[in-house]
């Protein structure tokens, strides 16, 4: 099968070595994916509503690169630096995912490689055609 790569240009996919998404048949994995601008700044410091939009935004970009939609998305996962902003980070997801309703995790970690990160947020999409 054909292994597509998608970038969406964060400094830290040559960094690293990754890439936003990887498609390889009908199968898209999004990374954890960090609230940041394509310049690499942080988006939304202190607010985890505005840091969740952008997460979702980024991965809502590279699964249209990918040739596919949030409709697609079968799991998420959220990963908090403070598992009380929960409920703020659960009402974003829910504009985007309401009747979708894919399955999803929520947890707390340590820290992210930036400490104004609160959330990154990985995705697994399932293009059915």
């Amino acid at each position: 099968m054909k292994r597509e790569l998608i970038s969406s240009g964060s400094p830290f996919e040559d960094i690293v070595g990754f890439s936003r998404a990887v498609r390889v048949g009908p199968y898209i994995t999004i990374g954890g994916t960090a609230t940041m601008d394509i310049n690499g700044n942080t988006i939304g410091i202190g607010d985890i509503t505005l840091q969740t939009k952008q997460c979702l935004e980024i991965i809502k970009v590279a699964l249209e690169k990918a040739g596919a939609s949030l409709n697609d998305v079968v799991r998420t996962r959220m990963l908090l630096t403070n598992i009380d902003d929960w409920k703020g980070a659960a009402d974003v997801r829910a504009s985007y995912f309401k009747t979708i309703k894919p399955a999803d995790t929520i947890m707390q970690v340590s820290r992210f490689i930036n400490p104004d990160w609160l959330i990154e947020i990985e995705a697994d999409a399932i293009v059915s055609s």
